[in-house]
């Protein structure tokens, strides 16, 4: 048959490929997406064809070894069951592919973790992808605690941390912390609907997550490749100079430098008054460098103070950093 989407229909989807590529135009795919689907069937029509198995065979269990041979073919698209809805949908409703296997009933875990993530979803508001890895996280300790109604009115505070504890040691501090948000959620659910007898969101421990240590300086190579990177001709070049001089001669904080003034500057005695975090305020030595650079963007030429000695950020008179 002709190609439609540039894609070449043989097999036993072929007579039905015209009719699918217009059912996609129906359903709002792009032109992309449409030739995505349409590549996809024609893989489908090639295995059946290699299988030697027609639609009428196209089950649930057909489906899922397929995929398991597009997998291991190299494919990485169209690797579950959702990618083929819409052929299978299409194929169905014309009664050539038989129905869909009858859904299992849920147990009482999938039930309670349903009603988490409708809970997640229309009552905190909170995003697809947010409530599907809350969802995730609270898994393991649904499938700990049970289902069962009885067992679980007599959770207790203890079996709420020690799982958490348990967590810990197999988790990031990060990813702990998420784990221990997800729980707080999951338990005040729980508590509004009757599940359990006490607030045991409370119980939840906090997770600290400091970052040991002080944040690594740059090696004096590339700061002194980061200065030279400014192109002191143009006034973008000497604005940036003038921001990373300080920062790098004199340790400030980013902050510290966004935060000063010209009034902070006193060019007679080479001094710069710095005021940091929780109202803070120092009064540094300003080098030479970082005084003739302040002082260009200034409009000054060279340092306009007669103090010429030699600073570093060394002598910097601050214990904190």
């Amino acid at each position: 048959m002709d190609a439609l989407y540039g894609v070449r229909m043989v097999g036993p989807l072929a007579p039905h490929a015209q009719g699918f590529a217009e059912e996609l135009i129906r359903l709002g795919f792009t032109t992309f997406s449409a030739r995505g689907q349409l590549g996809m069937a024609m893989c489908l029509s090639r295995w059946l064809t290699g299988a030697g198995l027609d639609l009428a065979v196209l089950t649930d269990a057909a489906v899922d070894s397929f995929l398991a041979a597009r997998r291991a073919a190299g494919y990485t698209a169209f690797l579950t069951p959702k990618a083929l809805r819409p052929l299978l949908g299409y194929l169905r409703g014309l009664g050539v592919a038989p129905d869909a296997a009858p859904a299992a009933t849920p147990s009482g875990v999938e039930e309670l973790l349903d009603r988490f993530r409708c809970y997640l979803l229309v009552e905190r508001g909170v995003r697809d992808k947010v409530a599907g890895g809350y969802f995730a996280l609270v898994r393991p300790f649904v499938d700990q605690v049970g289902a069962d109604r009885l067992v679980l009115g007599q959770l207790s505070a203890g079996e709420v941390s020690a799982f958490l504890v348990a967590e810990s040691r197999r988790l990031t501090p990060k990813t702990t912390q998420r784990t221990a948000t997800a729980l707080r959620s999951l338990l005040r659910l729980w508590y509004l609907e009757g599940v359990v007898s006490s607030p045991l969101a409370e119980a939840v421990p906090k997770i600290a997550n400091r970052r040991p240590g002080l944040p690594l300086a740059l090696p004096p190579v590339q700061v002194t490749a980061l200065l030279a990177s400014c192109d002191l001709a143009t006034s973008a070049g000497l604005r940036d100079r003038a921001i990373l001089t300080p920062l790098s001669r004199l340790g400030l904080r980013a902050g510290e430098v966004a935060g000063l003034r010209l009034d902070d500057i006193d060019w007679r005695v080479g001094q710069l008054t710095v005021r940091g975090k929780g109202n803070r305020v120092d009064q540094l030595p300003l080098p030479v460098e970082a005084g003739s650079i302040l002082g260009r963007i200034c409009g000054r030429v060279g340092p306009p103070w007669p103090w010429t000695g030699r600073c570093s950020s060394a002598s910097r008179p601050r214990t904190g950093v």
